[in-house]
């Protein structure tokens, strides 16, 4: 159920891209703009739109949320992979947008990833009513920028030349703003095109973004770089404070099993209409990319 409903998760996502980049022309950032977003899992796609299904949205309305949360992550990848960052030169399996371009248009393909999120969540199609759209637009600026994703970032770049040893509580934190608060606001978002809200999803979500993370913590030191489309073993070779340079890779997994576990009891309220959201969860800890 999960894997089919993601897919056509993805499809909806794709085409909405699609059709916004064909209206951008041909230059190079257009071109850096759909190429950075190609690919990918789409989870936080799925997650927009699988919350907004249990709350009575359709699809055709929540997919517009669906491909702005895609839009900033795809951003913030870009802006990862940069060489004053984490220096990658593979993303996706694919060259990194700076390797295959140069360096100012992935600044300049990402910084249009950003405000597009914005833009599409404005489009007439997303919602009728503006202040769901205020509460959208604003909730993913607070996730995406020096409260959330962008605080995670400057944590983990500081991890790198700090002398210190990161708690677990330290991790968490880092982990939680870099990883978990565009997860987070995934799971809010579908609820909150609806008018709603809703704690046992955004406790899922949490609980799902630090699974996530451990589990991307257990690929870069057991996984197969072919599979997961990047270089591993990075984090190791830059000395960063993980979950796994903390705990050890059994306790690290039995750490995500407990947070999936948490993040599955949270959907009990929905009984078997929560059954893909569940499986999502036993996928994240499971994937071998």
């Amino acid at each position: 159920m999960f894997q089919e409903r993601l897919t056509d998760c993805a499809v909806q996502v794709s085409t909405c891209l699609d059709q916004v980049f064909a209206g951008l022309g041909d230059d190079n950032v257009a071109q850096a703009m759909a190429y950075a977003t190609q690919g990918g899992k789409r989870l936080r796609a799925f997650l927009v739109m699988e919350a907004a299904r249990l709350h009575g949205v359709t699809d055709a309305q929540s997919v517009w949320a669906a491909a702005a949360v895609e839009a900033i992550h795809a951003y913030s990848l870009v802006h990862d992979d940069l060489p004053c960052m984490d220096d990658d030169d593979l993303r996706r399996g694919r060259a990194t947008v700076h390797m295959k371009w140069d360096q100012a248009t992935a600044v300049l393909a990402g910084d249009a990833l950003q405000t597009l999120a914005f833009e599409l969540l404005s489009h007439a199609g997303f919602s009728a009513v503006p202040a769901v759209k205020m509460t959208l637009v604003k909730s993913l600026a607070r996730a995406a920028g020096a409260n959330g994703m962008v605080l995670g970032q400057a944590q983990d770049i500081a991890a790198e030349t700090t002398a210190k040893s990161f708690t677990l509580e330290e991790i968490t934190e880092l982990q939680s703003n870099k990883t978990g608060a565009l997860i987070v606001w995934s799971a809010q978002a579908g609820v909150a095109i609806a008018g709603e809200n809703d704690g046992a999803l955004t406790a899922y979500a949490r609980a799902l973004g630090l699974a996530f993370q451990i589990a991307d913590d257990i690929l870069d030191v057991t996984g197969d770089a072919k599979l997961v489309g990047k270089r591993l073993g990075k984090d190791v070779d830059a000395g960063k404070a993980t979950f796994v340079s903390l705990l050890g890779l059994k306790k690290a997994r039995q750490l995500a099993e407990l947070k999936i576990t948490e993040a599955c009891a949270s959907l009990k309220p929905y009984g078997s209409e929560a059954l893909a959201l569940q499986e999502a969860a036993q996928f994240v800890i499971s994937r071998k990319m």
